[in-house]
């Protein structure tokens, strides 16, 4: 018999179908036993009755384990009482693959460092699995979008001679005969690199923080995309960020509501993701912290319990723009109008899950961008190639990066960022 998965189980009704799958859970009223399989697209309740199966077959209830591995035969019965809305009434279970041993993870609470000592358990519960099931849909969600606009996807190196946003939260190792190289953290400079050639270009892949910081929202290990496009400027370079987290939250508010519910997640919060997303400059932002009674000087940059309380403020996320030049990159091009603020902007998720985008206009003239790279002590020898970009047929460009795991955390409502990554990297956690 042709294999079946759970999710496909509603073009099959009535009709007898082969699963393969895991044990998540059983329970018997006497003479019915329910076995709860699972096969990583779904739950699904087989049901067993005494008399209308062989007792050799009624009695493997008894010899399953959770977590054991099995095939199972039976007949798909429509239920709207069911998850997922149907159920298998059992008449064989032809193979037994394994019958595991006791499993750790059970039921009943556990404590976080014990669930993250077995994330590679873990991700086999309900709560994980809808998670995960979220950020593929975000993801395939970001491929979407910029594949559908005219992007280019051009893969940036992980390995780097250089910073790009700053020397001390590097990753170093040591590169053969040829000194240091680092793990990147940010793709952003060999994408406006490949932006000069491409015009529009994203980058998508993992980036690195030696961040000592233990907050809710941080990871050393984390993935983000970035796109870059030619002659665009800071007001593009929003619109653009504008209609991509729209796009993201209504696709996920689309395909993905099971997996909401599931997390129990109030998806009135996303709906309100629409255009337009309310601008705010750093300016407005700072009379709305001193508003607020926080002490908060002009010129530091916006701590999470600065960005929560300016994000408190709208029902959707906020952009902040025009940040004092000081407190971001040597990229970032400044305001002409006026010096000290730099043409960047922070885009602030509701609900206290601070920035989600980070993003500015680059500095496009070759001896500002030479004077930048001198100002922070950053090696010239190793962004020469960096600066021939403004040498050859330099233009107004701009572009951003786009968090995927706080963006997963803030969709999905989770507390903490660890969940949102398979297997999360964080200062006091390598394993598993």
């Amino acid at each position: 018999m042709a294999r079946t998965y759970i999710n496909e189980l509603g073009l099959h009704a009535g009709n007898e179908v082969q699963l393969h799958g895991w044990l998540y859970h059983k329970r018997s009223s006497g003479k019915v036993r329910f076995l709860l399989m699972r096969d990583g697209t779904g739950v699904v309740q087989c049901v067993m009755v005494k008399g209308q199966v062989p007792d050799s077959v009624f009695d493997v209830f008894d010899t399953l384990t959770q977590e054991s591995s099995f095939s199972v035969k039976g007949k798909v019965r429509k239920d709207d009482r069911a998850p997922g809305g149907f159920e298998l009434d059992v008449i064989d279970i032809p193979k037994i693959y394994q019958i595991a041993m006791e499993y750790p993870i059970t039921p009943k609470e556990h404590g976080i460092e014990f669930l993250a000592d077995r994330r590679h358990l873990w991700l086999r519960s309900t709560r994980q699995h809808a998670i995960m099931r979220v950020r593929h849909r975000i993801i395939k969600s970001i491929r979407d979008f910029f594949d559908g606009r005219g992007f280019t996807l051009v893969d940036s190196p992980i390995l780097t001679p250089a910073a790009c946003e700053g020397t001390s939260t590097l990753f170093d190792t040591d590169y053969f005969d040829l000194g240091k190289a680092y793990l990147t953290q940010s793709g952003q400079l060999y994408a406006e690199a490949s932006a000069m050639a491409m015009g529009k270009v994203y980058c998508f892949g993992p980036t690195f923080r030696a961040e000592k910081s233990k907050t809710r929202r941080h990871l050393t290990e984390f993935w983000m995309v970035e796109p870059e496009v030619a002659f665009n400027d800071l007001n593009d370079d929003m619109d653009l960020a504008e209609d991509f987290l729209e796009y993201i939250v209504q696709s996920v508010l689309k395909d993905c509501m099971p997996e909401l519910k599931v997390l129990e997640r109030d998806v009135t919060k996303l709906q309100n993701v629409k255009k337009p997303l309310p601008r705010i400059t750093y300016d407005e932002a700072v009379k709305i912290l001193l508003d607020k009674g926080l002490p908060f000087e002009w010129g530091n940059d916006l701590g999470g319990t600065d960005e929560t309380v300016v994000s408190e403020q709208f029902d959707r996320p906020v952009m902040v723009h025009r940040y004092p030049s000081e407190v971001k990159a040597f990229y970032m091009k400044r305001d002409p109008e006026n010096p000290k603020v730099a043409l960047a902007v922070d885009v602030l998720a509701p609900e206290g899950y601070g920035e989600i985008i980070g993003g500015s206009q680059r500095e496009d003239d070759l001896d500002v961008l030479l004077s930048r790279i001198k100002e922070h002590h950053l090696p010239q020898e190793a962004f020469e190639w960096y600066l021939d970009l403004r040498r050859f047929g330099s233009v107004p460009h701009a572009g951003f990066g786009l968090g995927v795991e706080r963006t997963v955390g803030w969709i999905c409502g989770l507390e903490h960022v660890r969940e949102t990554i398979p297997f999360p990297r964080m200062i006091y956690r390598n394993t598993p």
